[in-house]
């Protein structure tokens, strides 16, 4: 029987243990690497969905988004929209209304990559609407996660360039792990969903407990 929280505390995950991505990462910076990513993608059945902008700590209009991250369970594509802007290829894979993109807030991901290109929004599903309905109130990816996995991703690298000539390692898995989460988090919700096999507990009972 899998339990959650209605409410995650934030001081419970510094406690856990870190979880990141295992499989392949692939860095798109071409048109014609973008081309095949896609025909690969939308060959796909799922996909994790996630964007990273290079933050610019300063009051005003936020920089255009750097980076998209589409993920399978092995494979994630990082496209580096900063290089290549927003190729026919990739409005195509966004516009797609067959493949079941996973996402967090994905409506603002949308509309920041709409100021590179404007586009038709295709088959989305919002992971934040989808926790509410087993009476999880959190809204991070993070407190999701651990609330689902007890399991910590990392977010050390969110506020790095990604607008860098080069990504780190440690970007690239942080990105990776971020698309991969939503897919891993959509399919755990999913069976679980379909058997029933989970309880909420409340976090003020918890409170209550413990004076």
């Amino acid at each position: 029987m899998k339990e959650f929280w209605d409410k995650y505390d934030k001081k419970r995950i510094n406690e856990l243990p870190v979880v990141s991505f295992g499989g392949r990462i692939i860095v798109v910076q071409s048109e014609a690497e973008a081309d095949k990513a896609v025909r690969y993608l939308l060959a796909q059945p799922i996909l994790g969905f996630d964007t990273e902008t290079r933050p610019s700590f300063r009051p005003g209009p936020m920089n255009p988004v750097a980076l998209l991250q589409v993920a399978t369970q092995d494979t994630c594509f990082l496209f580096r929209l900063c290089n290549m802007g927003l190729p026919d290829s990739v409005v195509r894979l966004l516009s797609d209304r067959e493949v079941l993109k996973v996402a967090l807030s994905w409506r603002d991901d949308i509309g920041q990559l709409q100021r590179r290109r404007r586009f038709r929004t295709g088959y989305f599903f919002e992971l934040q609407e989808h926790v509410k309905e087993f009476g999880i109130e959190d809204l991070s990816l993070q407190k999701i996660f651990a609330n689902v996995f007890g399991q910590k991703i990392s977010k050390s690298q969110q506020l790095t360039n990604w607008e860098a000539d080069a990504l780190t390692e440690k970007q690239k898995l942080y990105a990776a792990t971020d698309a991969w989460a939503c897919l891993r988090l959509y399919e755990e919700l999913k069976q679980l969903k379909q058997t029933g096999e989970w309880k909420l507990l409340k976090h003020e009972e918890l409170i209550s407990t413990e004076k």
